[in-house]
């Protein structure tokens, strides 16, 4: 181990959580301190989610020295708090690779570790599947014991917890769950939620008001005693604003500080001993806590590169050029700049999504609506209907939580709402969680959608300009993550013709038909392909919803072989050209076709350029399948 890394001998002797049980409650505390010392080491390396794990140290390691995992089951809300988890579940060895090709997750997952019992990287799944699991261990799963689920105040307001909370309250089942609130997500969090939370801690900790109360009544002769209930239960709807999480089944407890080690203990030995139906233990907690850096940064370094420890500087590479999210937020802004009707409409995202940018420039049109993806396509359906120009703009892989809106709220009723899909293609590090794989089956699936892909940044710019423009029917368009191509940038977008794609280089024997992002390693292929002898057509479609028929059907009556590649599952614009092109008989000719999509299989975490390699969608493998295709495989070969 490095000189520079923390002394940690506590928890030098720690590999498996059993190993907890013998520390006193002073040696816990320590533990915990150097814990977060190795927490911030590691992720100094490796970068990644920093912020939430050292808000959960000393709820981690409470958690661990009460409770008997892997039979009782830990289940991680969004997974993203982790590290420490991981560090004291026996991969503290392997905890330097977090992120890396073949290294350990971001977040929790099944195949990793037996205490991952419930993979995670979205948020608001943890009470569903611990109840699941409750459920289980009642009918006679004899592998599993206790169920807790650590979620956070931004994922508790997302409907599907409180759908789940419901469940349990009505069930009545053995289950404990931990409001982790640090009054942040990545985001500050929004809506009544976060004001109930507010009122609840406002004064003081409630937990101890209530045991109060109940010693009181118990001092009373037993006529008396009824008459005190009812009257406590009044002054404390009155004192906290009515406690909904009783009301939904669960006994409350809370709020505590999620950062006292002797509260922590003491609480949660006290439900385990004794709870006998659901319970939420409520405790406060600093997102960043314990590290100077990360408690004044503005997101509490919620996503970190590498950096250096003593001064918390990032070490991130200088840009070549600007973001795809960056220019997607400015030419937004240059569009509802002309356009008062634009409104913009995040789901907790407004950094992620570069609506922070349009925030600052019109803060009475953009609107961030919480960790809700179906609520936020609804009401940008109902802004459409009400006359607005809504751009909902959400992550490829967090739109698949809103699928049902979309189709029922937007595609059927034809409401002119722009989905602005960041995050299209792999995306490296977060992995196939958050792998925008989809979303081209999905939505060009629909009646009278129009679905686009932008193949660089000046493209993106157009695009949103189409969008802005399209104002008769819902419409779409990807874009990747990470810098733009260097490409020579328009001052303002402008409109394309729907359905229109175009041609940028004019050849012949073969055609490769580009959708979005990899137009540049096709162009790669062809100038490659170049030096053998070989010049085929590349075109850009721009369009999977309404395809380019004549443009297509162009290309394969003046060519052999036409290929067709996208950043998308099998079922998305290479199996609509497929279908174009079957309908119309060209099979029945002998056109040689070939489609590039995405493997049917989950891409685990590495940079994206070896994710690409791993599906075959780099250059390289683009000019080997035009080289089979064309029967030119052993030739090329031979020549290689």
């Amino acid at each position: 181990m490095s000189d520079t890394r923390p002394k940690t001998p506590l928890l030098d002797r720690v590999d498996v959580p059993a190993d907890l049980k013998g520390l006193t409650n002073a040696e816990l505390r320590q533990l915990a301190d150097e814990l977060r010392a190795e927490t911030i080491s590691a992720v100094s390396e490796t970068g990644g989610h920093l912020g939430a794990g050292l808000g959960v140290v000393e709820l981690t390691v409470a958690i661990h020295a009460v409770f008997n995992a892997p039979k009782d089951k830990l289940i991680w809300d969004v997974g993203h708090q982790c590290y420490p988890h991981k560090i004291l579940t026996g991969r503290r060895d392997r905890i330097r690779t977090l992120r890396a090709g073949g290294g350990l997750s971001g977040f929790t997952r099944r195949a990793e570790s037996p205490y991952d019992p419930f993979g995670a990287a979205h948020s608001s799944t943890s009470i569903s599947a611990g109840l699941g699991f409750a459920v289980a261990r009642d009918l006679g799963c004899e592998g599993v014991g206790d169920v807790v689920a650590v979620i956070g105040d931004g994922a508790i307001s997302a409907g599907m917890a409180y759908e789940a909370m419901n469940n349990a309250g009505h069930m009545d089942r053995r289950l404990i769950v931990i409001l982790n609130d640090n009054e942040m997500s990545i985001a500050p969090p929004v809506g009544a939620m976060s004001s109930y939370l507010s009122r609840l801690y406002a004064g003081a900790p409630f937990q101890d008001f209530k045991a109060a109360a109940k010693g009181a009544v118990r001092l009373l002769p037993q006529p008396f005693q009824d008459g005190a209930k009812r009257a406590r239960e009044l002054v404390k709807a009155a004192t906290v604003g009515g406690t909904l999480f009783e009301e939904l089944g669960f006994s409350y407890v809370g709020p505590i500080d999620g950062h006292d080690m002797e509260q922590l203990l003491s609480i949660l030995r006290t439900v385990k001993a004794r709870a006998d139906g659901p319970v939420l233990i409520h405790a406060l907690t600093r997102k960043g806590k314990g590290y100077a850096p990360a408690e004044e940064s503005s997101d509490r370094y919620h996503g970190v590169a590498t950096f250096d420890v003593v001064t918390g500087a990032q070490k991130k590479s200088p840009s070549n050029a600007p973001t795809y999210t960056k220019v997607f937020a400015n030419a937004l802004i240059r569009e509802a700049e002309e356009d008062k009707r634009i409104v913009a409409v995040t789901a907790a995202m407004p950094d992620g999504t570069g609506l922070d940018l349009f925030a600052r420039r019109f803060p009475e049109r953009c609107f961030d609506v919480g960790i809700a993806e179906q609520h936020a396509v609804t009401f940008c359906a109902g802004m459409a209907a009400g006359g607005l120009k809504p751009f909902c703009t959400i992550y490829s892989t967090f739109l698949q939580r809103g699928y049902d809106q979309v189709v029922h709220d937007v595609a059927i009723q034809s409401l002119p709402v722009r989905f602005a899909i960041d995050r299209a293609g792999l995306v490296g590090a977060d992995g196939p969680t958050h792998a925008g794989a989809f979303d081209i089956a999905f939505l060009a699936c629909l009646p009278n959608f129009v679905v686009m892909a932008a193949a660089d940044e000046a493209e993106l710019v157009h695009m949103v300009a189409t969008a802005a423009a399209l104002d008769d029917r819902p419409s779409a368009f990807r874009y990747p993550r990470g810098e733009g191509m260097g490409v020579e940038m328009p001052e303002r977008g402008v409109p394309l013709e729907i359905g229109r794609g175009r041609i940028l280089q004019e050849g012949r024997g073969a055609a490769i038909l580009s959708f979005g992002a990899r137009l540049g390693e096709c162009l790669k292929a062809a100038e490659s392909l170049g030096a053998r002898g070989i010049r085929p057509t590349v075109a850009d479609a721009r369009f999977a919803k309404p395809l380019d028929r004549d443009l297509i059907l162009g290309l394969v009556a003046g060519h052999e072989a036409l290929i067709t590649i996208e950043e998308g599952s099998v079922g998305g614009f290479g199996s609509h050209v497929a279908q174009l092109l079957a309908e119309a008989g060209v099979f029945d000719r002998g056109l040689k076709f070939r489609s590039m999509v995405l493997p049917d299989s989950f891409i685990q975490q590495d940079s994206p350029a070896r994710m690409y390699e791993v599906a075959a969608m780099n250059a390289a493998q683009i000019e080997a399948r035009v080289l089979d295709l064309m029967g030119l495989a052993q030739v090329g070969a031979r020549r290689a």
